[in-house]
């Protein structure tokens, strides 16, 4: 394994709660966790869609914390992934992220997406994806890397994202970098380095509002940006 390898697997094996990574999940969720409390006080239980999520990265969370809530989690994902049986609190759908188009307005409770938008494509996907994510829940969380961060966290290489493209294309046809093993042809290398769009703040800030996205830090540094929004509680009418 490469170093990159290691460092990889280190820091982002979400399967280890110790690990880096799992750490830095759990305390980024707080306002996760607020708008599933709000959420259930209103309503009594929480419907979540995770676009292009993981049953493992609900794990962060406590099994009794998500049954006293009755949370349960659609989880989207592209036709061509795997798609696991529905059981317990989640289930499972084949379908874009950019069309959401099985779902009607504020379907559900809160939207989640951890670090997907930067895989979407092009703007205009991304702007599709931000469409779809606001309009099927009136609460969202969305996370994604910070462009300006110093190591790509995908290819786990200090200042990758700042190549020229060519060379980005050159490092992923001849070495296997984080996660990401040695392209075997120039084409696959540059699909590869294509596939994946870092965002930065003001682009986030474009795209959700500048009131609704925080910068998570590592060490100072800018690590990821995290768009929130929470509908605001409904008032009782006055007796």
């Amino acid at each position: 394994m490469s170093v990159t390898g290691r460092i990889a697997k280190a820091t982002t094996d979400y399967d280890d709660p110790a690990s880096l990574g799992s750490r830095l999940r759990a305390r980024r969720i707080a306002p996760l966790l607020d708008m599933i409390d709000r959420v259930y006080r209103e309503r009594g239980a929480v419907r979540v869609i995770d676009v292009g999520g993981t049953e493992s990265y609900w794990t962060i969370l406590p099994s009794d914390y998500l049954d006293e809530r009755d949370v349960t989690i659609t989880i989207v994902n592209l036709p061509s992934e795997s798609m696991p049986r529905a059981h317990g609190r989640f289930s499972f759908a084949a379908g874009n992220g950019c069309e959401l188009e099985g779902y009607d307005d504020d379907s559900f409770d809160i939207a989640h997406s951890n670090s997907v938008i930067e895989h979407v494509g092009d703007r205009q996907n991304v702007a599709s994806f931000v469409h779809e994510f606001q309009r099927v829940a009136p609460n969202y969380f969305l996370q994604t890397p910070n462009f300006w961060f110093p190591v790509e966290p995908h290819f786990m290489t200090p200042c990758f994202q700042w190549l020229p493209v060519s060379m980005r294309t050159w490092l992923v046809r001849h070495f296997q970098l984080g996660n990401h093993q040695k392209a075997r042809t120039a084409e696959e290398a540059r699909t590869t380095v294509d596939s994946i769009h870092l965002l930065n703040r003001r682009a986030m800030r474009e795209l959700f509002g500048a009131d609704n996205v925080t910068v998570e830090r590592f060490l100072g540094m800018p690590k990821s940006l995290i768009a929130t929004r929470r509908e605001q509680p409904s008032e009782e009418t006055p007796k």
